[in-house]
């Protein structure tokens, strides 16, 4: 097991508050990041949190694995459109390590022919 899930959502949630007391303008800030990008109602509760998920994956945030696998499964996320939306986040990334190969071997040739 990678985590313990259920401790790292709940210290999370601990921390939030803490980080919340100490600057709330900050956080206020935060989560109406969250509010403006639901407002319009066009994606449903559920998809945005596969969407999350997925970018999670993409950053490499465990936080945000956390949060946002709760708020799915509390949004009615099953374990397999969870997959579907993990397996979109793999063929991105190699999407993006396969585009960052070809500017390496670019910067490869372009600094050799300055050498």
């Amino acid at each position: 097991m990678f985590h313990n899930w259920s401790d790292l959502l709940s210290s999370i949630k601990k921390a939030f508050g803490a980080l919340g007391r100490s600057n709330p303008k900050m956080v206020k800030a935060y989560m109406a990041l969250g509010e403006a990008a639901s407002e319009n109602n066009v994606l449903d509760a559920k998809t945005r949190e596969l969407i999350s998920i997925a970018v999670a994956v993409t950053t490499r945030c465990d936080g945000c694995i956390a949060t946002h696998t709760d708020a799915a499964i509390k949004a009615g996320a099953s374990r397999e459109e969870i997959a579907a939306a993990l397996a979109t986040a793999i063929s991105l990334n190699a999407g993006a390590a396969y585009i960052y190969s070809l500017r390496s071997l670019e910067a490869y040739d372009t600094l050799k022919e300055q050498a």
